[in-house]
C-alpha cells in the first residue's frame, strides 16, 4: 500500500502518535482525530507529526466523526479510555468511550459509505483474564479468576480448577477462552467483536490486534492508570518509590511500542490476519518486578520498590503471549529487546517532567473497595 488516505483516530497518543509517524514517513496521507483528553494530555503531551491533519474531535460525536471518516481508505482504530483499576469506578465514561465510539465508527463508515481497504482494531490482552497454564495432572486448563477469599489469604499462585494443584503459566495463544475481570476488558472485547462482525457482514477487512504490555516513549507520565512502566518512571523520577501490587512475581508481556508500530503496518499492507483477532507481544514473560529493576537500572536509581501485599480488582496473576500466529500471518517478529527499549525510555525520560498521582488514585480505588 502507498500513497493512501489514512485515518488514525486516537492519533496524538502513545500509540496512536507512533503509528501516524511511520505512516507520514511512508508516503502515506494521514489524519489524525483525537479528542486531547486532560488525563492523558497533561503538561502539553501531544505528538502531531509534520505533514498530518489533525482534527479535534471526541469518538462520541458521531457527526464529527463521519466528516473524517467519509475519504478513508485505512481506519486505524486507536482512540479508547484506558486503565483496568479507573474502569472498574468510572463505568459509564469506558463503555461511551470505547464501546459507544466503536460503534460511532461503524455507523459512520456504513452512512458516509467509504468502503475501506482496511481497517486495524486496537484490542487487548485483558480480554484474556488469566493467561493459559498447565497443571501436571490435567494438561493445559484456562482457570477462573481467583477467589477473593484466596487473595484475602495472600495466596497469589492460581491452582487447577480440577484437582487444585498449583498451575505453571505457559504462553497464551488465541483459542484461548476470553475471560473479562474488568470494564476495561470487557468494552475492549466489545470493540473487537463489533469490529469483527461488521467487516465481516459488509465485506470489509478488519483486523483486532490484542495488544500486551507495551511501553516506550511518549506514553503518559502523569496518568496514573496507564501503563506499569510508566507508573513506575514517574515515580522514581519524583523520588518515589514504584507501588507493585501483590509479591511482584506476577508475569506479563512487555513489548515495545516501536514493535507494535511494526506489527500496525504489516496488519495493514498483508491480507493474512484479515477477518482475526492475532497477538501482538514479545513472546517472552517479564515479572512486574523485574520492570522496576530494570527501570532502576536505566535511572540510575537506588529508590526500593514498594511490595504491598495488597491486590487489586480486575487484575490477573500471569499472562503473556504466543506470538506465533501473527509471524505465520503476517510475518511480525519483535526487533526490541527489553533491555534496549528500556535504555531508550530512559534517554526520553531525562527531558520530561511528570506529576505522580499514584497516590491519589490508590485512595479513589481503596474509597471503591478495589484495592485490599
Amino acid at each position: 500500500m502507498k500513497g493512501k488516505r489514512i485515518l488514525v483516530t486516537g492519533g496524538a497518543g502513545f500509540v496512536g502518535s507512533h503509528t501516524a509517524d511511520a505512516l507520514v514517513q511512508a508516503g502515506h496521507e494521514v489524519c489524525i482525530y483525537d479528542n486531547l483528553i486532560s488525563q492523558v494530555h497533561s503538561g502539553g503531551d501531544t505528538y502531531i507529526p509534520k505533514g498530518a491533519n489533525f482534527v479535534l474531535g471526541d469518538i462520541r460525536d458521531l457527526g464529527k466523526l463521519s466528516s473524517v471518516v467519509r475519504d478513508a481508505e485505512v481506519i486505524f482504530h486507536l482512540a479508547a479510555a484506558v486503565g483496568v483499576g479507573q474502569s472498574m469506578y468510572c463505568i459509564s465514561d469506558y463503555i461511551s468511550t470505547n464501546n459507544l465510539g466503536t460503534a460511532n465508527l461503524l455507523q459512520a463508515v456504513l452512512d458516509t459509505r467509504c468502503a475501506p481497504e482496511k481497517i486495524v482494531v486496537a484490542s487487548s490482552m485483558s480480554i484474556y483474564g488469566e493467561g493459559k497454564y498447565l497443571c501436571m495432572e490435567c494438561g493445559e486448563v484456562a482457570p477462573p479468576p481467583r477467589p477473593v477469599e484466596q487473595l484475602k489469604d495472600k495466596t497469589w499462585e492460581t491452582a487447577c480448577p480440577e484437582c487444585g494443584q498449583t498451575l505453571t503459566p505457559v504462553a497464551t495463544s488465541e483459542d484461548k477462552p476470553l475471560q473479562c475481570t474488568s470494564i476495561y476488558a470487557l468494552s475492549k472485547k466489545d470493540q473487537e467483536e463489533m469490529t469483527l462482525l461488521f467487516g465481516h457482514t459488509y465485506q470489509i477487512p478488519v483486523v483486532a490486534l490484542r495488544y500486551f504490555n507495551i511501553y516506550g516513549t511518549r506514553q503518559s507520565l502523569s496518568n496514573p492508570y496507564t501503563g506499569v512502566a510508566a507508573i513506575f518512571a514517574s515515580r522514581l523520577m519524583n523520588g518515589k518509590s514504584p507501588v507493585i501490587f501483590e509479591d511482584g512475581k506476577q508475569m506479563r508481556d512487555f513489548v515495545s511500542v516501536h514493535d507494535i508500530v511494526q506489527a500496525n503496518l504489516l496488519a495493514m499492507e498483508r491480507s493474512g490476519a484479515d477477518g482475526k483477532a492475532v497477538n501482538i507481544g514479545s513472546g517472552n514473560p517479564v515479572t512486574i518486578s523485574q520492570v522496576a529493576a530494570e527501570l532502576q537500572k536505566t535511572l540510575g536509581t537506588s529508590l526500593p520498590v514498594e511490595i504491598t501485599g495488597k491486590y487489586r480488582a480486575g487484575d490477573v496473576r500471569h499472562c503473556y503471549g504466543d506470538i506465533s500466529e501473527a509471524a505465520e500471518l503476517f510475518g511480525y517478529t519483535p526487533q526490541w529487546s527489553m533491555s534496549e527499549g528500556m535504555g531508550e525510555l530512559a534517554e526520553w525520560l531525562q527531558s520530561q517532567q511528570a506529576e505522580d498521582f499514584v497516590d491519589e488514585a490508590m485512595n479513589r480505588l481503596t474509597v471503591h473497595g478495589l484495592v485490599a
